[in-house]
């Protein structure tokens, strides 16, 4: 059977704008009465997301599911590597974990790997007029190419049409492209039909020379060049612009509160963060060294891939016995997932998920013991939180299971089970629950007890709204404008 008109996104290096390009061009065509849905074969990422059915999936293909206005479903995403090291991953498989595995290992199970993608693509795409796909790093890694499914070989499965992305802000643009096109075989050259020059800043008009020697360097053309979009306020795909300092806002120059957010070595789904970052009374402060606590009014420890080896990196780092000194100040303290399994008194990993069978105690502020479980919970959850009466949705991603004893519950879901727990004055709570700062109110809630613990008055009222719809629309409109939409529709055949 003809397969579905195909458009893929690939890269000359990792972090050029290919996801954001591919919700671009997701929305772009929503807006033109497309049924379009996104795809990427292979994504490694520590930032996941659970679907309404319990699938485990990465953010970026979330991002781009919503640009289109679909339910996140795990075909689009079928294989999620979730690192653990610098040598081995957690496998997820169509949603489910299937393993960890070294690279050998997972080398050897690629071919398998690559018909579930294959199968999971064509039942994707026969349910929609479009597909954008999205690659990897880049096609011309030839360390790499022999054993590739996620740029070349899946386009010319997907039968896609390749738009190969360069990130003209780091430099050396022109040059990645003609040396991607040299690296490439035959074949995969074919597949490409244009170029997409990223994040400009300054006069196009200065570009002409260099855009025409392209064509008549490789035969191919520049299809569009795309200005450097700040602020886009959408999700990051990863932990890449995070470490770079995403979370490195100006300080507000009027009255604020200060919350402190650990950068954990294996941090993940600090996306659940990202709302605070448009809240005008709220400095997002990065703490890496004791010294960073100072003077905040909260602290985040976020989740975090390996619980274990980042509960030893606070230990070593002087950050648990900062912390400790901190919890007596009676200010904030939050753990979410992993950060919340750290909160506790001890982590035990008897079937090896995360360490050779260790057992670590934990920081001991709150009355918690966690065994990390072969099993693992994924799972869509919504609930109240008790001392706010306020409700608050996310999803839980977690192999540990917590028995607390002298706690309090801080929130309880919609099965009456308990969603989280804290201190008697719930100065030091946490949850497994990701996601659960996405609801306005209760993100104010918890701003105005900061606030009022600095002795600021309580503002009472929604400052931000952490909706996604106008960010989109204004990327599109953005994107639009300056790639050539005539000749992606010739490339789709429409």
């Amino acid at each position: 059977m003809p397969k579905t008109p195909a458009i893929m996104f690939q890269g000359t290096c990792s972090n050029a704008g290919k996801s954001v390009l591919t919700a671009a061009l997701c929305r772009i065509l929503l807006q033109d009465g497309m049924r379009v849905a996104p795809f990427k074969a292979q994504n490694m990422s520590l930032n996941s997301f659970v679907t309404r059915d319990g699938g485990e999936m990465g953010r970026a293909q979330v991002v781009q599911a919503q640009a289109a206005l679909l339910d996140p479903d795990v075909r689009m995403n079928p294989i999620l590597l979730k690192p653990s090291s610098d040598t081995g991953s957690q496998v997820i498989l169509l949603g489910k974990p299937v393993g960890n595995m070294t690279v050998n290992d997972y080398l050897a199970y690629k071919p398998q790997a690559f018909l579930a993608v294959q199968a999971a693509y064509d039942s994707l795409a026969s349910e929609y007029e479009v597909m954008v796909l999205e690659g990897a790093g880049s096609p011309a890694e030839v360390n790499l190419k022999a054993h590739d499914i996620v740029n070349m070989p899946m386009a010319r499965y997907a039968e896609a049409k390749v738009l190969l992305v360069g990130d003209i802000d780091r430099g050396g643009v022109f040059a990645s492209f003609v040396g991607t096109m040299e690296i490439l075989d035959q074949w995969e050259r074919e597949l490409i039909a244009g170029y997409i020059v990223n994040r400009f800043r300054g006069q196009k008009s200065l570009l002409d020379d260099a855009l025409e020697y392209m064509e008549k360097r490789t035969g191919k053309p520049v299809l569009g060049v795309v200005d450097y979009l700040k602020n886009l306020g959408l999700p990051e795909e990863d932990s890449v612009n995070f470490k770079a300092g995403l979370f490195s806002p100006h300080r507000p120059a009027g009255e604020h509160v200060t919350l402190a957010l650990i950068d954990l070595p294996h941090i993940s789904n600090f996306t659940d963060f990202e709302p605070f970052l448009a809240e005008p009374d709220l400095f997002v402060k990065i703490a890496r060294t004791p010294a960073d606590l100072a003077e905040v009014d909260g602290v985040i420890l976020p989740g975090s891939k390996n619980v274990i080896g980042d509960l030893k990196w606070l230990f070593g780092s002087g950050l648990a016995e900062a912390l400790k000194k901190y919890s007596n100040k009676g200010r904030e303290i939050v753990g979410i997932c992993g950060g919340f399994q750290m909160l506790g008194t001890s982590i035990e990993d008897p079937h090896h998920i995360e360490s050779a069978g260790e057992t670590l105690a934990g920081l001991g502020l709150l009355d918690l013991a966690t065994v990390l479980e072969k099993d693992k919970t994924l799972v869509r959850q919504s609930g109240t939180h008790l001392a706010s009466s306020l409700a608050v949705h996310g999803y839980e991603i977690h192999h540990g299971q917590s028995r607390a004893n002298r706690t309090c519950d801080t929130l309880t879901f919609r099965n009456g089970e308990s969603g989280g727990v804290g201190n008697p004055s719930q100065t030091i709570w946490g949850t497994y629950l990701h996601g659960i700062f996405d609801a306005d109110p209760f993100r104010r809630w918890f701003i105005d007890r900061l606030r009022e613990r600095r002795g600021l008055p309580p503002l009472k009222k929604v400052q931000a709204a952490y909706d996604l719809e106008p960010a989109f629309d204004r990327l599109a409109e953005a994107v639009r404008s300056q790639i050539d939409m005539n000749a992606i529709y010739r490339l789709l055949g429409k």
